[in-house]
């Protein structure tokens, strides 16, 4: 019984381990302090440096490969990350324990733990390559570029190109080098599978080696071509634990109803799971919002909490994040997960 005990302290640690937040702390904060990452990994050499869009079959089937196995306790702890921002949308650090409340279907919790440590996260990337992303793809790509070079060294991640159909174009890695040589050799054609892209890279994080999980979607219109519906993709996002983060380079007259309703899909899974979407104005600002979605990964929060009441019937409960900030600061915003599934048995 000792031994037992033992390992299911180790267990519950190394759960803990995963689920800690990152410190990449975006410029201009009040609060917070800079943080330079260190350097990627080498560079290698790819094998194959002529990816092809193969289709939803062949993406379903890599998305299956063999991933390193983890250990799952079941403590009853909800955990929930969470970014602050203020009045002029900038991150703020320096928070404490204290100037936080949470609700559970709107009941009061105990807060049980209270974490900001830098911890690898697993970031899949759904990545446009219709018809008419064709001018902006190469500052998008460089955006990419950006963004994962300003992530952890240790954290993993894969991208899922799409127009026609998605597919994975790029597999889990830590090597910002291969991305970057895959994705030169692509070329934006035909049309846009927004949907069932953001389908398969939520589906694809289910293999993570990380519990922190976040999904990136650089994409400039609406869906004109998915399988899928926006019902399936919201019940599919509401039931996982990403984190979903949009870049919009959204045409400023959307000529169809789909591409008029792109920011609105964006937006709205974005924010039930925490994330948000940065709508872009400029091309030219697709670095630097590319950076501050980085710094936000690693500029989170997470609140644990074991529910005060204990109902395993699978519903759907709400949370809520209230704040109170230390005197003398503006009125700030918490970004959260809207809820989550109670485990059903």
């Amino acid at each position: 019984m000792v031994w037992v005990r033992l390992v299911v302290a180790l267990a519950v640690v190394m759960v803990w381990g995963f689920w800690a937040s990152g410190v990449c702390v975006a410029q201009e904060n009040p609060l917070g302090q800079v943080h330079t990452p260190t350097a990627p990994p080498p560079p290698k050499t790819p094998e194959d440096m002529k990816p092809v869009i193969e289709g939803a079959d062949n993406a379903a089937r890599m998305a299956t490969s063999r991933r390193d196995a983890r250990i799952r306790v079941d403590v009853n702890l909800v955990l929930v990350p969470m970014t602050v921002t203020d009045p002029m949308n900038r991150l703020v650090t320096g928070l404490e324990r204290e100037n936080f409340q949470i609700f559970d279907n709107n009941s009061p919790q105990v807060i049980k733990s209270f974490s900001t440590d830098d911890a690898p996260v697993t970031i899949g990337i759904v990545f446009d390559l219709s018809g008419s992303m064709g001018s902006k793809f190469v500052r998008a790509r460089k955006a990419l570029s950006e963004f994962l070079r300003t992530c952890n060294p240790q954290d993993e991640f894969f991208v899922v190109g799409f127009n026609d159909r998605p597919a994975v174009i790029v597999d889990y890695t830590s090597d910002v080098d291969d991305v970057e040589a895959r994705m030169v050799m692509l070329k934006p054609e035909n049309r846009t599978a927004l949907i069932d892209a953001v389908y398969l890279g939520v589906n694809k994080l289910r293999q993570a080696k990380y519990e922190r999980k976040a999904l990136l979607i650089i994409s400039d219109g609406g869906d004109n071509r998915s399988r899928y519906t926006e019902g399936e993709l919201r019940r599919v996002v509401r039931e996982s634990d990403v984190q979903i983060y949009s870049i919009g380079i959204f045409d400023q007259y959307a000529p169809t109803t789909e591409e008029q309703l792109g920011p609105l899909l964006l937006t709205d899974v974005c924010e039930m799971t925490g994330g948000r979407m940065f709508r872009v104005a400029d091309v030219a600002d697709l670095g630097d919002i590319a950076a501050r979605i980085s710094a936000e990964l690693r500029n989170e929060y997470v609140i644990g909490y074991k529910p005060s009441e204990v109902k395993k019937d699978g519903n759907w409960r709400k949370l809520k994040v209230r704040l109170v900030p230390p005197a003398g600061l503006p009125p700030l915003t918490v970004h959260n997960r809207q809820g989550y599934y109670a485990p059903s048995q």
